[in-house]
């Protein structure tokens, strides 16, 4: 019995090697491209999985057309070092190609787990009907697994994530021997490793990816934002900087501060900055958002009043706990004047959230008019 509609299928080489690799951009679509992609892979370098998923995708491709079945065939591409761009990149090609191959269900081909975690992507576009996962057979013995993490280590993606933390340590510790501090040089290294895996298990590294990428998106395509984005930037360094200069500055005069003392001291010394980065980000997306996105306002026009919210509890609960907790000499405010200090900003940061909330309301209202309005005029 025949298939009804038309089958694609699909081939998906999620960290972009045909691009990186073999010079290819995708999507490819038919018989004919798919298989000078594959060969032109396999030249670049005969080792990369993709290439067998792709002779995978061709071997099915020919078994369905044998049999008489309605077959397109297609590889889609996302990107090499950013996988979350390389996502979006993946949904904007396969819409490509579904609109020029009309196929109605797909066959994935994968060359590995990685590759699978696009399928609510590719099931939100198209039909998954099957998946096949190509698996390269190989003698597991012990020159084979020192080959294998050999060829992982000379992947840029993966040296990065391991030599260059390890190289940093080992950097720092060499320079606490030679500047004199050698008892500190463990602890440099250890916080350097712990910054590290925080780093990367708060995902703080695809938000630095995400900043870069506005960056980038704001200055191709003229925004005011480039400018704001650049502030905030230097605002945050700044903020951050005058955080640890006031943790430096009260451990010098209690080394016995606990972790949360330390934490409200960095919240203390930096939140105004911070507020501030808040609000010339936000005021940025606004003004690019009004000139660009008219549609779109009342989902970011609340952004800076919440900023000014969040800052201002966490400010009053930093004063709140430092003065209560700690036996800090210098700090400026005593308990009563603390007690006052949270209750007022908590006050007004809810009222600045309030404020946000109804601005984003009659926002929302206004929007919905025009749109109506437009469409009476084009009817």
């Amino acid at each position: 019995m025949m298939t009804q509609g038309r089958t694609l299928v699909l081939s998906v080489d999620r960290d972009d090697d045909i691009g990186w690799k073999a010079k290819i951009d995708s999507p490819v679509i038919g018989r004919a491209a798919t298989v000078k992609a594959a060969n032109t892979l396999a030249l670049a370098d005969p080792e990369d999985s993709d290439v067998n998923a792709i002779f995978m995708a061709i071997k099915i491709y020919d078994e369905l057309t044998a049999k008489g079945e309605d077959t397109a065939i297609a590889v889609i591409a996302g990107n090499h070092l950013h996988m979350i761009e390389g996502d979006r990149r993946i949904a904007a090609a396969l819409e490509l190609v579904v609109e020029e191959t009309q196929a109605t269900n797909c066959i994935l081909v994968s060359d590995g787990a990685e590759d699978e975690y696009v399928v609510p992507i590719i099931q939100s576009k198209i039909p998954v009907s099957s998946i096949t996962r190509v698996i390269v057979n190989q003698m597991p013995n012990l020159e084979g697994t020192y080959y294998i993490l050999k060829k992982l280590f000379d992947d840029p993606k993966i040296s990065r994530m391991i030599f260059i933390p390890l190289g940093l340590a080992m950097l720092l510790y060499a320079s606490a021997y030679l500047i004199g501090y050698p008892e500190t040089a463990t602890i440099i290294v250890v916080g350097v490793i712990g910054c590290y895996m925080l780093y990367k298990g708060f995902g703080f590294d695809e938000i630095v990816h995400g900043v870069l990428d506005a960056l980038r998106v704001s200055l191709s395509r003229g925004r005011f934002s480039f400018i704001t984005y650049s502030a905030t930037i230097l605002l945050i360094v700044i903020g951050f900087t005058q955080g640890f200069i006031n943790i430096l500055k009260y451990y010098s005069s209690d080394a016995s501060l606990g972790i949360l003392q330390y934490l409200m001291t960095f919240i203390f010394g930096s939140i105004e900055w911070l507020i501030v980065a808040g609000l010339v980000t936000s005021i940025g997306v606004i003004i690019d958002v009004y000139s660009n996105e008219r549609e779109s306002l009342g989902k970011i026009i609340v952004f800076p009043f919440f900023v000014t919210a969040l800052g201002l509890i966490l400010y009053g609960a930093s004063v709140y706990i430092l003065a209560i907790v700690s036996s800090l000499p210098d700090f400026p405010l005593n308990a009563i004047a603390a007690q006052s200090a949270i209750m007022y900003s908590t006050v007004i940061g809810i009222i600045s959230a309030v404020i946000g909330v109804v601005i984003q309301y009659f926002v929302n209202k206004k929007m919905t008019e025009l749109r109506k309005q437009e469409i009476i005029e084009v009817m």
